[in-house]
């Protein structure tokens, strides 16, 4: 049973996320402050994390900090901030999904069971690009011999543009492949994934293609 760590604050949130979640057959445990959180992630060996921003004692952002100096377990981001600026601040520190509320329950569902999922049906291809090599059993990627970190939703995406190499990936194709559970999802969400994702394996390896989308190059 896949054990899953909420810190959310608001305890009528956290109750009812923890009810639907166990509906689904997952064990939950909570906690309702940054420091609390912390402490049950040291103690619980937790499948994936659920957080709010907004936490007391230590913020989500910096709890998400200190959970990613000791692991890459997933985490989902919950907050009532829908600015662009804090999204791509979830995003540098190696979220996997973000989650502005109010939110569908149906839809939260979905993307936990699809984060759990990434994780645990890795695919056994190795796939390779210049200097890049994709191991998707292990779920490592490598970048001149050097392993870099990727988040769940960076390594499909990148593992999209390995797979069909000589492809342009428009927009609307990424975002069927990538964000199929999702509505109100915008080009800008792409486009952030896409600029941390340069970050990490290097800024000239995807090119855009103005008004289509994105290759390799």
């Amino acid at each position: 049973m896949k054990t899953i760590l909420i810190v959310e604050d608001e305890k009528d949130i956290a109750e009812m996320l923890s009810v639907f979640l166990e509906n689904e057959g997952y064990r939950t445990v909570s906690a309702y402050d940054g420091l609390e959180g912390l402490r049950l992630f040291g103690k619980e060996r937790t499948d994936l994390v659920i957080l709010d921003i907004l936490l007391p004692k230590l913020d989500g952002f910096s709890l998400c900090k200190e959970i990613r100096k000791k692991s890459d377990v997933p985490v989902i981001m919950l907050t009532a901030l829908s600015d662009e600026d804090s999204q791509i601040r979830g995003y540098d520190l190696m979220i996997d999904e973000y989650v502005t509320k109010p939110f569908s329950i149906g839809v939260f569902l979905k993307k936990v069971a699809a984060v759990l999922r990434r994780r645990e049906n890795p695919r056994t291809e190795l796939l390779s690009w210049g200097d890049i090599f994709m191991d998707r059993e292990s779920h490592t990627v490598k970048v001149k011999e050097q392993e870099v970190y990727l988040t769940g939703r960076e390594f499909e995406l990148l593992a999209l543009f390995l797979a069909d190499p000589h492809r342009i990936m428009t927009k609307d194709y990424i975002m069927e492949k990538l964000w199929k559970y999702e509505y109100g999802c915008e080009d800008g969400i792409i486009y952030t994934h896409i600029k941390n994702l340069r970050k990490k394996i290097g800024e000239d390896v995807i090119k855009t293609i103005r008004g289509v989308g994105y290759k390799l190059d």
